[in-house]
């Protein structure tokens, strides 16, 4: 995309896949002022590094500040690594678990390589919000807290659903969104970004910014994508999510899962695929066209801005070789283990090998009849292994987990 718009149009290019725009006339102002100036906004999006990884959910936002960089705007990527110590209430019912200072440096470092399979490297500004916020020192957080009301605070849903059900507030998370904002006083920012949760912590910024005398933020929110289960919010602490980082094969085989309906989502939110093609695209199945060869399309649009369409076009072929053709994958992990009088839980092996997350995971997986051993589907979760003879088992999780276990006799 050129810089080459009208200034109609490139509201309209801004606007595109937003939930809504606080105010519109305020950013079409600001737009044409930027022209007139040659002054680019100041556009920032927060990101808390609670998880190392950045998840399909997470590029939403990414691919809308690709849009203003498109536009010659200035997009920071801040790093929450002061904020990720309180941990973000929206949208909990209970309080978050703090993290180490360890923990969120370490998350932190991951965020960059992710990012840039989406936003420009040497056009996005990196910062860390500890910057301003860790040298905030006691007398700087009463006045920040001075400038808002508990009652204001204790009017959002999550906290108002806490109260009603007796479930405690913790006071460093009434400070959340006040540090949020700080945020957006400290970069003087035109424009900030989040999902639809984030719409009580973003116009705070607002608030904020006039109580520092500035110019308030332009709110934009963006829809909240869903996890491959169609149901909840895309997450990695519920298992529904696709990350950046995963291989080729797995993001393949967990587009190609979900639902038909979930497909057009998919495709208005994490491609830059026209509406108008994706309405003429469902078209085409209301009239009898397979919704398959459009969730292939999708799974190879997906690969091809997180990897290279050479990836996309192998982990096609992979996938219809174990699926369609119901052969093996063409590379097995392997693990080896000693040969030894006694007997192992399967669920604990599945966790020691990465399989499963957990023994519960596990048993729950086994369960629904999702573990095979040597193609037999094991049906008692309190299965346990014989490790006394020396043998291979082919393990199956799932329908992309393989894992090929030797036990061999130690060497005399």
């Amino acid at each position: 995309m050129k810089k080459d718009l009208s200034l109609e149009e490139e509201f309209l290019y801004i606007k595109k896949g937003t939930e809504e725009i606080i105010q519109e006339d305020e950013l079409r102002e600001r737009l044409k002022r930027s022209r007139e100036t040659g002054v680019p906004l100041k556009v920032k999006v927060g990101f808390d590094p609670t998880a190392p990884d950045i998840h399909l959910g997470h590029t939403v936002v990414l691919r809308k500040m690709k849009h203003f960089q498109d536009m010659g705007h200035t997009v920071i990527f801040l790093i929450g690594d002061f904020t990720g110590l309180i941990g973000d209430p929206s949208g909990r019912k209970k309080t978050r678990p703090p993290l180490s200072r360890e923990e969120v440096l370490a998350n932190a470092a991951t965020y960059k390589k992710q990012f840039s399979k989406i936003l420009d490297p040497e056009k996005t500004v990196v910062d860390f919000n500890s910057r301003w916020l860790g040298k905030l020192d006691a007398e700087g957080f009463i006045r920040l807290a001075s400038k808002y009301t508990v009652a204001r605070i204790l009017e959002r849903d999550d906290f108002a659903t806490r109260l009603a059900e007796g479930k405690p507030i913790f006071v460093h998370e009434i400070l959340y969104p006040l540090c949020q904002a700080y945020d957006s006083v400290a970069l003087e920012c035109d424009v900030e970004m989040g999902g639809t949760d984030q719409k009580f912590n973003l116009l705070v910024g607002r608030d904020i910014q006039r109580e520092y005398g500035l110019p308030p933020q332009i709110v934009i929110t963006l829809p909240l994508l869903e996890g491959i289960d169609g149901k909840e919010k895309m997450s990695k602490s519920l298992g529904n999510y696709i990350g950046v980082d995963e291989e080729p094969k797995e993001i393949f085989g967990k587009v190609m899962s979900i639902s038909d309906e979930l497909m057009w989502r998919y495709y208005e939110l994490v491609t830059d695929v026209s509406l108008a093609e994706i309405e003429r695209m469902r078209k085409e199945v209301e009239e009898g066209a397979n919704p398959r060869d459009f969730k292939v399309r999708l799974a190879k649009l997906i690969i091809a801005d997180f990897h290279s369409r050479e990836e996309a076009e192998r982990a096609e072929e992979e996938f219809n070789r174990v699926f369609r053709e119901r052969e093996l994958p063409s590379e097995i992990p392997e693990r080896v283990i000693e040969a030894r009088d006694e007997e192992v839980p399967l669920v604990k092996l599945l966790v020691e090998f990465g399989l499963t997350s957990s023994n519960s995971e596990g048993r729950r997986l086994i369960a629904q009849g999702g573990v095979y051993l040597d193609g037999e589907r094991v049906v008692e979760p309190s299965l346990a292994l014989s490790l006394a003879e020396p043998r291979e088992l082919l393990i199956r999780v799932g329908k992309r987990r393989f894992l090929k276990l030797k036990i061999e006799q130690k060497s005399p």
